[in-house]
């Protein structure tokens, strides 16, 4: 009779831990977010009706932020440098929503002119009263070797990805305090938890914000209704490379290389709206081998830099061949 439990017991826990490894080769999220996807809020019934703030929303993941928020029922605060593009996106999202014309403000923001984030702040505050939701999107990313990079790019990556977000997360923090409720949500990378070649800059910007919202969510433990959450996404179908940094503040990327191996703006942005809609403090958005780093880095450090290591010099020579940098974990190098 024991044996036949004890063999029970061991198919059971045989078989959970097969079907756990099944869905893992076939994420692209953690499993925290996966299990909200299946059984937790959808965005449709949480985020109806809510004033969302998004930076950096005239293209990539802004944009697609933009309208599947819009297709939610949220109203919308749009910001980013390009008026016109904003117009566009707006645009869009009337066209594709049931939302009225003024249900969508166009503010734009210059993340680097933090002396205007506080009259911004107010201007978004005072349209439609309050603000529910702060999504930190904006920033830009980099392509360059270390040994190639002026310090001045270093420099204008931290003013943007990290100052910039930190001083409008400061001016629209104090309303979420006063009202009690809302929540802050910050895109970082894959990058942000662990490093990777020709993104020195940018990575040191987005562990910046990690530690600074980890820091920050502790120090919010008297307003639970307000929630603080980072998003770690890796490659996603955007504009990110096309607008990077290179070894020269001026100098545009030279090629940004096919897109369509890495994850689709649809899906990444939806499982972001997900995390909000069910209070997850940290998302790990990633196709496999991505995700893969993030659960190693995580907890088997040793065996991660011994992977990021092997695929870090594939990276960094397929970036000097002319190819896209994040194509080298799924193609081989062309030759000429």
């Amino acid at each position: 009779m024991d044996c036949c439990i004890v063999s029970a017991l061991c198919c059971f826990v045989s078989l959970y831990f097969l079907i756990h490894l099944l869905c893992f080769i076939f994420a692209d999220a953690d499993f925290t977010l996966l299990w909200a996807s299946l059984l937790g809020h959808r965005p449709e019934n949480k985020l109806k009706g809510l004033v969302v703030w998004v930076t950096g929303a005239s293209s990539g993941i802004g944009e697609e932020l933009a309208h599947q928020l819009a297709r939610c029922g949220s109203r919308l605060i749009l910001s980013a440098r390009r008026q016109d593009e904003l117009n566009r996106v707006k645009r869009c999202c009337l066209e594709g929503s049931g939302l009225q014309d003024e249900d969508i403000r166009v503010l734009p923001l210059d993340l680097l002119d933090r002396t205007s984030h506080e009259e911004k702040t107010k201007a978004a505050i005072q349209y439609f009263g309050h603000i529910d939701v702060l999504i930190n999107n904006g920033g830009r990313s980099q392509r360059s070797l270390c040994l190639e990079t002026s310090v001045d790019v270093y420099q204008a990556l931290m003013e943007l990805n990290f100052l910039g977000t930190v001083s409008i997360t400061k001016q629209v923090l104090p309303h979420m305090t006063q009202r009690g409720t809302g929540s802050i949500v910050t895109v970082s990378s894959v990058v942000g938890l662990a490093g990777a070649p020709l993104a020195t800059g940018y990575s040191a910007s987005k562990h910046a914000l990690q530690g600074f919202f980890n820091s920050l969510r502790t120090e919010m433990t008297d307003f639970p209704n307000i929630l603080i959450s980072t998003v770690c996404p890796g490659p996603v179908q955007s504009q990110i490379v096309q607008n990077a940094f290179t070894e020269e503040l001026n100098k545009p990327v030279a090629a940004a290389g096919n897109q369509e191996h890495k994850m689709p703006t649809t899906r990444c942005v939806r499982l972001m709206l997900v995390g909000i809609s069910n209070g997850v403090k940290e998302m790990w958005i990633a196709q496999q081998p991505f995700l893969l780093f993030y659960y190693a880095w995580q907890y088997a450090p040793t065996f991660a830099w011994f992977i990021t290591n092997m695929l870090g010099r594939k990276r960094v020579q397929n970036f000097k061949a002319g190819l896209d940098a994040d194509s080298a974990y799924f193609t081989k190098p062309k030759t000429s």
